[in-house]
């Protein structure tokens, strides 16, 4: 049986653990087909629908070409803003990105990172408050770059580039993270709750792929990588609304992997609820589950209910 989506509306959602057994969708599953279960992960995920997609898709040039369209010539990388907390082990990456940045805020805590990155023939720029870019010089050689998903939790050890060739981004990032640490901004931010950003996380490295390729008639999202995908490759692009995922159909693709279970069962479900009443639609959760759900599955009275 293959793992890959069949031609039916396809729907990706959050990790099957994040839904409480008394959400509707888990009742919705149970009259569902079980499909064999594919790779779980953000990325593994979008590799189910753009061909080619893993842990060296060049993500900082797909980002900053659907952002600033300027990838074009120059070879790029990440640079997000991240919190990293030290403990008994190590020092762990506990977020990078989502961190309530406005963008006043993240050109204030650059400025005394520019000087860094000039000297070392990289030029920073902020693409929006929680997507930084690195500009590099066409084919620069850049080391192998975790990407954050392979790190979130984990000790930074383990996911910093190593060796010799990775040597030069281990004292940048620990100047970066000195820098960063006595940035007055970050106090600030502990007062009103929020997490410090002490960290930058570098990767997504390489240049503009010249065409990306899948076989998606149209994706709804809000997600940014996942937006610059389907431009890249010619597929149609919706913000994420209701009347974006109404319409959707066979061969489209409605991103809902980055919400949390409690938004979907009370701001989404009745939009969800009514499309799939109507058409079949195959439900791919971020932790690997599939299950394809037809509109007669209703009537599957007979099956157990929270399956």
């Amino acid at each position: 049986m293959s793992t890959k989506p069949e031609r039916s509306l396809q729907l990706w959602l959050p990790a099957l653990a994040h839904f409480e057994a008394d959400h509707p969708l888990r009742q919705l599953l149970a009259r569902a087909d079980r499909l064999a279960s594919g790779t779980a992960g953000y990325l593994a995920g979008l590799g189910d629908y753009f061909q080619g997609v893993d842990a060296n898709l060049p993500a900082a040039a797909l980002t900053r070409e659907y952002i600033a369209a300027d990838a074009t010539g120059f070879t790029w990388l990440s640079a997000d803003p991240a919190w990293v907390q030290p403990d008994m082990n190590g020092v762990r990456l506990l977020a990078c990105g989502q961190l309530q940045l406005e963008m006043a805020d993240a050109h204030a805590l650059a400025e005394p990172l520019r000087p860094v990155f000039d000297e070392a023939g990289l030029q920073l720029e902020i693409s929006t408050p929680d997507r930084w870019h690195l500009r590099l010089p066409l084919n620069s050689p850049l080391p192998i770059f975790a990407a954050p998903e392979q790190a979130l939790g984990e000790d930074l050890s383990q996911h910093l580039p190593q060796g010799a060739e990775g040597r030069r981004w281990r004292v940048l990032l620990n100047e970066i993270q000195v820098l960063l640490h006595q940035h007055p901004l970050n106090a600030e931010r502990r007062a009103r709750g929020l997490a410090p950003i002490n960290s930058l996380w570098l990767w997504g490295g390489g240049s503009l792929p010249d065409r990306v390729h899948s076989d998606l008639s149209g994706v709804v999202s809000d997600d940014l990588l996942l937006s610059a995908l389907a431009k890249r490759a010619g597929v149609t692009l919706q913000a994420r609304t209701p009347e974006a995922i109404n319409a959707a159909v066979a061969g489209w693709l409605i991103d809902l992997q980055d919400l949390p279970a409690s938004d979907i069962e009370f701001r989404w479900w009745p939009t969800l609820n009514a499309l799939l009443a109507r058409q079949s639609v195959g439900l791919h959760f971020a932790s690997g589950e599939r299950w394809l759900r037809k509109p007669w599955h209703r009537w599957r009275f007979w099956r157990e209910a929270g399956r």
